[in-house]
């Protein structure tokens, strides 16, 4: 039974316009040990995705649908107090995006990390101190450094303190978003080197949001492209990279510079993300695909297997 089992998962949020379709039908699942990447342009639900795992949405927001199976338990059902106490943390856990500006500034590091243990484990202070040492040690900082301002971190130590806040009560899955947003390119690669290492110390499950999918080719073996709000196309990565299918993926790849490929130019995807206030009508890419036909217009794809595993929402896979 895989760890996480998204099923037709669909979130809204309510506008003075009307609903925001952010999700609409994405299913996916996550095995333990195993790392799954969420790719696609901005404004494509990753994060929302996410933030639904958690049950953790803005106030306008809400999942309407589908399923969030977690250890065989349906998320979506549970009430804020069982979150607190069955899933956060403890279950899951997430590393928001952008260090810089999510730990509080006015408290020391450790304490804050400390306060994530106490309120979800009855231990004394003295022993959430004590782990707090070890999970600094964990993901590669000083322990001496745990009474400090998050001012007098850098940016890449921000993000290792955020890991290991991530890490305090023990998650079965980690959520990243977006790991090397404001990082430099050094200091990015090391943060996804050290949750490489973790992921496989820890026998952790991981799901890795990003709009890189360099980072997925070297964090992830499954990954999910989406859409408009739905899932595009779901495979392990080699058959992402080496074959994708739907026209949205290879147009991904193709915008994507390599260093071992021959040298070519790099091209576009035309156009621009749908308005998910008012999505096109059947198939969300089709403004944009090179390959659109009448059929894309008028019905709505459905993912279909087409071998291993490998999903594809396209009429074209089903024309071949």
């Amino acid at each position: 039974m895989p760890i996480l089992d998204v099923k037709e998962l669909r979130t809204y949020f309510t506008t003075l316009r009307g609903p925001v379709k952010a999700v609409d039908g994405v299913s996916f699942q996550v095995e333990k040990g195993e790392a799954v990447g969420l790719a696609g342009e901005s404004g494509c639900g990753k994060t929302t995705t996410a933030l639904s795992i958690l049950k953790i949405l803005p106030s306008n927001g809400r999942v309407i649908g589908g399923k969030i199976l977690f250890k065989g338990m349906d998320i979506v059902k549970l009430s804020e107090d069982e979150m607190r106490k069955k899933i956060r943390w403890k279950g899951v856990s997430i590393v928001f995006q952008g260090a810089m500006n999510a730990l509080n500034p006015v408290f020391r590091v450790g304490d804050q990390i400390s306060e994530a243990i106490l309120t979800h484990e009855k231990i004394s202070k003295e022993e959430a101190d004590e782990r707090v040492r070890k999970l600094f040690e964990t993901v590669g900082l000083d322990p001496e450094r745990a009474p400090n301002y998050p001012h007098e971190f850098s940016g890449g130590m921000r993000q290792r303190a955020l890991i290991a806040m991530a890490l305090a009560c023990n998650p079965a899955l980690l959520i990243a978003d977006e790991p090397g947003t404001a990082l430099d390119v050094i200091v990015a690669a090391q943060v996804l080197k050290l949750m490489r290492e973790l992921k496989k110390k820890l026998d952790l499950a991981m799901i890795m949001i990003t709009h890189d999918l360099s980072i997925i080719a070297e964090t992830c073996e499954k990954c999910v492209i989406m859409y408009g709000g739905k899932v595009a196309e779901y495979a392990d990565v080699v058959s992402i990279f080496k074959d994708p299918e739907h026209p949205y993926t290879q147009g991904l790849i193709n915008a994507f510079p390599s260093i071992k490929a021959p040298r070519t130019e790099l091209t576009s995807i035309p156009g621009s993300p749908p308005d998910l206030l008012d999505p096109p009508p059947a198939c969300r890419f089709h403004p944009r695909c090179p390959y659109a036909m009448e059929i894309c217009r008028k019905e709505e794809p459905m993912p279909i297997d087409i071998g291993k595993q490998h999903y594809v929402a396209c009429h074209l896979v089903t024309k071949k």
